[in-house]
């Protein structure tokens, strides 16, 4: 296996195209993705027909604009290239203005209301800036998509609108510091992707695992993660072919597969990329979720991607390493080596501190979800408490660079911290923090409550525009100022002194942090009930529409997805449990019970002790008469649930009613699950599940 010949083999990368293409062609399409700049029709037809004899040589017979709807997944519609050319003949064509521009049915995808069910059309737009790419013989475009009429209907155009953004505010800081090098500045991330495998049958034999993706019933097994064996340990043989087929894959759709490893619990693994810019590792993850189930299939596996698939069993979360980078090179939250770049660093640095104390809510809403809320403050994933880790060196930095004093950095000669210079900083200024939601990790922020089965586009849409409002406001002071160097070392240190209070070194997990940080006036919205209505706050809104990102209707429409999202989900779960426990586990346990008496009576019969029998039998018989009227708890909430009111209402209702009831309905389950003898249990338990590959 040659890697370098193999990847990107399957992408319509910018070597295909400086090789098939017109050179006139090729810098102007360049011109248009390094400068964002309209694309000449001309060149898209050029383009497109290169693309088309591309991706037949390699076996395509159909193209699609691949596009991410307010679904959570990828869409596509397949059009084959042949077009009929008389006497039975046809031939493979593709214009200019099918690559460009495609049409397809906006009545079926969320819109949160702001189209009406009967305004069917809707179109997707041709992102050049990410590249079209072969997948199952079809040619894949990546796309946006609008409706008829406009509305943005996807998760892309936000979050291409929420780049622009940034690059216009950050280089207007460079441009202060003097930098007229830098035409562009990327956000970028890196998505590090955690999940579950388990074995097909396994997860064919769990209608909860089948329905909602997630197991809604287990008992604890008698061995989890406790041992701490899992985590970086040996990769099981059957586990190792899967990832190298994975990598294989990965690396032919140009996907920059990196690390591998064991996670913490049984079954749990992760896959990190390199980092690349940001719509681009957006598209990237969400193939690669994609392509990790195709791959576990052709194993005999199945990979589950959900937040908190097993009860008391660390859940899957994935990391965002997001930074900023220019087309020179430079990677904006370096500390650099010269005085000149340490205080643009701490400028930056000081945008990000101030952009996450001011929009703590919107960080949090956008992790929202049924499943997340499972995860979030579960002590093995950061709170639902927003906080910055700086690290200790950081924020002694922050500490001299707010009183005026002289800074000693460990091991390096002592600076003094003036209005004219800052401290050099090395890149690894201190241990990592796993328990902090924000963590700066030397020259990126990872971002860690986000959810295993998450598009990253949503948080990543949050992060570049609340940065990007706080760069504006930082520019229009600094354009103003007749001592820049002053006016800098001032708004930096005000900067951290005013936003202090979203600093945080300590253990997030701890419940002296959650006291603590009500003290400092911190949010604390644990479930997706309290977190998503913030997003149509009136700062929200006013943030959103300043930037160019979403339109007050658009906030107001994605919230009310997002809301009815949570219901739907937590209606699926519950009417999942109600089959389970009435048709499953409730017979199940009754036929149990049968024996049990038989055998008990019988014993009796002969003048046998029949104590433990009693004891059996009571406590079964109270478990499942317990799970059937929890059972029927639960139905009787999720009807009272759709008069509950509007989308908000509802999913308060879900939060504060449903969640409790199925809570109770499974603590019945899981603790007869421990007293069925198990040629009766009619499921996989999770030692089964945990343990089978």
């Amino acid at each position: 296996m040659k890697v370098p010949e193999m990847f990107g083999e399957n992408v319509f990368n910018m070597q295909v195209m400086q090789e098939r293409l017109p050179k006139e062609v090729f810098k102007s399409l360049k011109k248009t993705i390094d400068e964002d700049r309209p694309l000449d029709a001309g060149v898209a037809a050029v383009v497109a027909n290169a693309m088309k004899d591309w991706a037949v040589e390699k076996g395509a017979t159909h193209f699609t604009h691949w596009f991410q709807p307010m679904t959570g997944v990828t869409a596509e519609k397949h059009d084959s290239f042949i077009t009929p050319v008389g006497g039975g003949k046809v031939i493979m064509e593709f214009s200019g203005k099918e690559l460009v521009v495609g049409e397809t049915d906006a009545s079926s995808f969320p819109s949160g209301g702001v189209r009406a069910i009967f305004e069917a059309r809707g179109y997707t737009a041709w992102d050049p800036t990410s590249y079209a790419f072969i997948k199952d013989g079809t040619l894949c475009i990546p796309t946006v998509f609008l409706s008829y009429s406009g509305e943005v209907l996807d998760k892309k155009t936000p979050l291409l609108k929420s780049m622009r953004a940034l690059n216009r505010e950050a280089l207007r800081i460079l441009r202060l510091f003097g930098n007229m090098s830098v035409k562009r500045v990327y956000p970028t991330v890196g998505a590090e992707q955690e999940y579950f495998l388990i074995d097909r049958k396994m997860y064919d034999a769990r209608k909860d695992l089948v329905f909602s993706g997630r197991t809604l019933f287990g008992a604890k097994p008698p061995k989890g993660q406790e041992l701490e064996d899992h985590y970086f340990g040996p990769i099981k043989s059957r586990v190792v072919a899967f990832m190298q087929d994975l990598d294989q894959e990965l690396w032919k759709l140009g996907i920059l597969a990196k690390t591998r490893h064991n996670e913490v619990a049984p079954g749990q693994h992760e896959l990190a990329p390199i980092f690349t810019i940001t719509n681009v590792a957006s598209d990237q993850n969400q193939l690669m979720m994609e392509t990790m189930k195709k791959v576990a299939g052709k194993h005999g596996l199945y990979c589950l991607l959900h937040e908190k698939p097993f009860a008391g069993v660390n859940g899957s979360g994935k990391h965002n390493n997001w930074s900023m980078s220019t087309d020179t090179g430079l990677n904006l939250l370096d500390p650099g080596t010269t005085p000149a770049e340490n205080g643009q660093f701490m400028l930056f640095l000081a945008a990000v501190v101030q952009a996450v104390d001011n929009y703590q809510d919107l960080l949090r809403l956008t992790v929202a979800s049924a499943g997340n809320d499972h995860r979030l403050g579960a002590n093995e994933a950061p709170p639902a408490i927003v906080s910055v880790y700086l690290g200790e060196e950081l924020e002694a930095v922050i500490e001299a660079l707010e009183n005026d004093r002289k800074y000693e950095s460990r091991g390096r000669q002592v600076m003094q911290l003036g209005v004219d210079t800052l401290p050099e900083l090395p890149k690894d200024t201190t241990d990592r923090n796993r328990t902090s939601p924000f963590a700066f990790t030397g020259n990126k922020f990872e971002f860690r409550m986000l959810g295993a089965t998450f598009s990253i586009a949503g948080p990543n849409i949050i992060i570049n525009t609340i940065v990007a409002d706080t760069l504006r406001q930082f520019a229009d002071e600094l354009e103003k100022a007749s001592d820049f160097t002053g006016a800098l070392h001032d708004l930096v240190a005000r900067t951290f002194r005013e936003h202090g209070r979203i600093l945080f070194n300590g253990n997030n997990y701890s419940e002296e942090w959650a006291e603590e940080a009500e003290r400092r006036g911190l949010l604390n919205l644990r479930t997706c009930a309290d977190a998503l209505p913030r997003f149509a706050d009136k700062k929200n809104i006013e943030l959103f529409e300043r930037m160019g990102v979403f339109t007050a209707r658009e906030v107001h429409s994605r919230m009310e997805i997002m809301l009815e999202n949570y219901s739907k989900v937590l209606t699926i779960e519950g009417l999942t449990m109600i089959e389970m426990a009435k048709k499953d586990i409730y017979p199940a346990v009754n036929a149990y019970l049968s024996d049990l008496c038989a055998a008990a009576y019988r014993k009796a019969e002969m003048g046998a002790p029949v104590n433990a029998d009693k004891a059996a039998i009571a406590r079964l018989s109270e478990d499942n008469e317990g799970l059937y009227f929890a059972a029927e708890e639960v139905e009787k909430l999720l009807a009272a649930a759709k008069e509950a009111g509007d989308a908000e209402q509802t999913a308060r209702f879900f939060a504060d009613n449903v969640i409790p009831a199925m809570q109770k309905l499974r603590a019945f389950a899981d603790d007869m699950e421990q007293n069925t003898s198990k040629k009766y249990w009619p499921f996989p338990t999770y030692g089964d599940i945990l343990f089978s590959v």
